[in-house]
């Protein structure tokens, strides 16, 4: 049954089979307990770790290697075994480690699960394992405790619940036991407790309803494993490129090894050293073909990523996620503790007949009260005593802990303490020199709270706090600094326009009054809430985060449309999405019950155009992020609250908050902000950008070095025969592990282009092969490859050594080249020079080989001689060419790339 708030409280004991006065009995719980089962979320079956480290040889690159290990290994070669093998053991261990932490929202969400509660039992109170509670169960609520059911209310004394990990409600809400509608939102169950919620204030008596998977947090756990996880863009093209090269190196090996063999055999010369031959040709073309180290590369770098962006505050739990954010065209925030402090602060005061600015955001005391200049309270009666009394009739405590400052309380009551103190009150001394000594506490039928406490010279003072209206009508005085005067129409009317103006201004406003005991009064609210003085209202409102407002300026440069999702109200979410510039006239605002109407179709249609969506559930925010994935947008969604884990597993990147975050969202997040600051996002999408740039240089760098070398060799043998094989296997495959190796790594971690932040998101389905990478891949095809050709037919009518060693210097020195080159793919090499690492690893790499030719047994398995001074100068001069039209070619992609364009929002 789902609509227990709409039922009396009498209907919803008489089907729970429950008394509000003795609870259940221990053989009706046991009972219960075989027919609902226990009080907590079912577990996901998972793959287990070694099925999850099997699944990592699945790849077709690594396929292709391990064929190639043992190819190497049946024809006697063990160091290139060896080598190769290592690669992808290295390969595998790391996507193992990170899919293996990658999922566990459910285990998160059972710790958010209060361990022990309150209930009768037979009559007793008792404290129970929340795990042992059933429908039926009569819960005991206190302020402070954390709710481990859904339960419907059934006696309510001013009990009020923070329902901001379940709704996004920015402020308690305040509890009733009256029926309401049955087609009453979530949110607005004012007769309800939830899963996971906790009581700020008051206390009460609950039925639980649901327990487990059917309570509404139980609803949240099966939606967030409801939802497909789809791979990232990199992922995508990660498996596009191992793909396609995988096929081209089968294709190329067996044309190449199959023509010799037809060639030899109709020759009738084939014997067991010339397949032995064919077979390392074959090992060393494939190895030459594939870049093996193209997954380590990748994973390389995204972990360097993931190292620089932890000490940055953004823990990234998928490795994957760090280049999503580097594309994403949408950010889906959660208002309250994301894009606000999450603290409730007074920002304007009216008193008598004065406004007064208060400066300063969130808890931190630091701030001041304004009016035509800096006031200070003292000299200003009427704010003096309005300070106070907002202070005294107030329940909440203002704490620095760890030099951190938080509220013990309701929130709304501590932005009262905090504008007290930032006047210069001290709330220690001010509550022990004026005790409390009575209270007649809020309701939301009263809509007001009253203090009575012990004042200096033995006077007894009320305080009362309220709606302004409420309050209002039981004055009949106004304090002004000159003193008290009668309250009059106009005097009225003044303090309702103010409060219009603070309201329309989605500030949450609370009136303010006193009045002094006299001795002998009776303290009820028949006497002591009459014939009070008026004291002045004051407007609060969750603040925005200044580094926030800063981060989605910079969003909105870079191309990223910034979207606001909260549980608050419409104008208050409308009033901060405009201080933050996220919303500008013209933009649409849904709230949910719009939302329920539309279907998905509908939504699709106007999505772009709504900025701002107002009383949302999460079902509301999966589907907007839905709706923007049909479009072939790339979502972010960001959050802390438990509604928030299921649009966060189904956006393409989710980010938790990692202080004020559930650990719910946490884990079903990509991306945890440990500093809970927006701004850090802004950092993590350089960062995604950056490491994209470095993959596309990789892959430029390396698929022209590995086609040059397919093209040359694999063209050589087809048109001439095995028996012209222009360099030997072993060549082969140490070139390709220097080209693949230390250059390559440095090219993984080079700086940022200087436009990195000035481009708009690249389009999720553009292919990563674009211009930049094509046009060094058709550079060496057609400019390259002659180079090659040239030299080792003008070489070969003399010594076929002499022939390969000209042709393997060569590509040494061009490889080399390209790489200098690969710093930028489009800038100059003079503007954006090679960083420290490029030309450690370059010079690496001419030292080792200047080495390796002084040994003769190296010299004679590569086949070559050591080059001669000519030699030397023909293939630098060549390489010079080759620098010269790279640099050309950059100039004319310049101009045909839009660079630094900005998309308009």
């Amino acid at each position: 049954m789902s609509n227990w708030h709409s039922m009396e409280v009498d209907q919803v004991l008489k089907e729970l089979n429950t008394n509000p006065y003795q609870g259940l009995s221990d053989e009706e719980v046991r009972s219960r307990l075989e027919k609902y089962g226990y009080n907590e979320l079912k577990k996901e079956e998972r793959v287990s770790p070694f099925t999850l480290f099997i699944n990592q040889f699945k790849n077709i690159l690594i396929v292709i290697l391990i064929v190639a290990i043992a190819l190497s290994a049946f024809v006697g070669e063990v160091v290139d075994a060896a080598i190769i093998g290592i690669i992808v053991v290295f390969c595998a261990v790391l996507g193992f480690v990170q899919e293996y932490r990658a999922e566990r929202a459910l285990d998160a969400l059972k710790k958010m699960l209060s361990p022990t509660i309150t209930v009768l039992r037979g009559g007793k109170e008792e404290e129970v394992p929340s795990k042992e509670l059933v429908p039926g169960d009569i819960l005991l609520l206190e302020a402070g405790d954390k709710i481990p059911s859904d339960g419907r209310l059934v006696e309510n004394h001013s009990l009020r619940c923070d329902e901001a990990p379940l709704t996004g409600e920015s402020v308690p809400v305040g509890k009733d036991i009256k029926p309401l509608p049955e087609d009453v939102r979530l949110g607005d169950r004012r007769n309800m407790v939830f899963t996971g919620t906790t009581v700020t204030y008051g206390r009460g008596k609950a039925a639980v309803t649901a327990t487990g998977m059917s309570t509404e947090f139980g609803k949240i756990a099966e939606e967030v494993t409801a939802v497909k996880v789809e791979k990232t863009p990199l992922e995508k093209r990660t498996q596009e490129i191992s793909k396609w090269l995988g096929i081209i190196a089968i294709s190329i090996c067996f044309l190449v090894v199959g023509i010799s063999v037809i060639r030899e055999v109709l020759g009738g010369k084939i014997d067991f050293p010339f397949i032995v031959t064919m077979v390392m040709f074959a090992i060393a073309l494939a190895v030459a073909a594939v870049p093996e180290a193209l997954a380590a590369i990748v994973t390389g770098a995204l972990a360097i990523g993931m190292h620089q962006m932890a000490k940055s505050n953004a823990l990234i739990k998928k490795m994957p996620a760090v280049e999503t954010l580097g594309c994403t065209t949408v950010i889906c925030s959660d208002k309250t503790g994301t894009l606000t402090k999450g603290e409730m602060t007074i920002r304007k005061i009216f008193t008598g007949d004065k406004w007064v600015e208060v400066t300063g955001v969130g808890y931190v005391p630091k701030g001041d009260l304004r009016g035509s200049d800096i006031l200070h309270s003292t000299n200003h009666p009427s704010l003096q005593i309005l300070l106070q009394g907002g202070l005294l009739c107030n329940d909440a405590v203002l704490e620095e802990k760890g030099g951190k400052w938080t509220i013990k309380g309701d929130p709304t009551e501590g932005s009262l303490v905090v504008a007290a103190v930032k006047a210069g009150l001290h709330q220690d001394e001010e509550r022990f020199e004026n005790p409390r000594i009575e209270e007649i506490p809020f309701s939301s039928e009263r809509k007001r709270m009253t203090t009575i406490h012990q004042i200096a010279g033995g006077r007894r003072r009320a305080f009362m706090k309220g709606a302004p209206e409420v309050v209002l009508g039981r004055c009949n005085h106004i304090l002004v600094d000159s003193g008290p005067k009668e309250l009059g129409q106009k005097e009225k009317a003044e303090n309702l326009k103010a409060n219009e103006e603070m309201a329309q201004g989605a500030l949450r406003v609370l009136g303010f009054a006193y009045r002094d005991c006299p001795d002998g009064m009776e303290w009820t609210e028949e006497y002591i809430e009459q014939d009070m003085v008026f004291l002045g209202i004051a407007g609060m409102i969750d603040p925005p985060r200044e580094e926030a407002i800063e981060a989605i300026k910079v969003c909105k440069q870079v191309g990223i449309k910034p979207i606001m999702i909260t549980g608050d109200h419409k104008l208050t979410a409308v009033a901060i999405a405009k201080e933050m510039d996220i919303y500008k006239e013209g933009d649409r605002v849904l709230t949910g019950d719009e939302l329920e109407r539309m279907t998905e179709k509908d939504l699709e249609e106007i999505v772009n155009q709504v900025t701002v969506y107002a009383r949302v559930s999460p079902t509301d925010k999966l589907k907007i992020v839905r709706a923007w994935k049909n479009r072939g947008e790339v979502v972010a969604m960001t959050g802390d609250g438990v509604n928030d884990a299921p649009a966060l597993k189904h956006a393409d990147i989710g980010i938790a908050m990692g202080i004020t975050g559930t650990e719910v969202t946490k884990e079903a997040a990509d991306m945890v902000l440990t500093d809970d600051n927006f701004a850090t996002i802004v950092k993590a999408i350089e960062r995604g950008r950056w490491i994209y740039e470095n993959i596309k240089k990789y892959l430029a760098y390396l698929l022209q070095c590995n086609v040059t070398e397919v093209a040359v060799i694999g063209g050589i043998v087809l048109a001439m025969g095995p028996e012209f094989l222009p360099l030997l296997p072993a060549a082969i495959l140490y070139m390709n592990l220097a080209t693949d190796g230390l250059p390559a790594l440095a090219l993984g971690v080079s700086p940022p282009d200087p436009d990195i932040m000035k481009r708009p998101p690249r389009d999720p389905k553009e292919s990563i092969f674009g211009w930049d990478v094509k046009s060094f891949i058709l550079r060496a095809v057609l400019i390259e490859c002659p180079f090659f050709y040239f030299i080792f037919f003008h070489k070969l009518s003399g010594d076929i050594t002499q022939a390969r060693t000209e042709i393997f210097f060569l590509f040494i020195i061009i490889e080399l080249v390209v790489a200098l080159n690969c710093r930028s793919l489009i800038y100059s090499i003079f503007r954006v020079p090679p960083h420290k690492w490029l030309l450690i690893a370059l010079a690496w790499e001419i030292g080792l080989i200047t080495v390796l030719i002084q040994i003769s047994s190296v010299r004679d398995a590569f086949g070559i001689n050591k080059p001669s001074f000519s030699d030397l100068v023909l293939i630098v001069a060549f390489g010079l060419v080759v620098f010269a039209i790279i640099e050309v070619t950059k100039v004319i992609l310049r101009r045909r790339m839009v660079v630094g364009r900005r998309i308009p929002l």
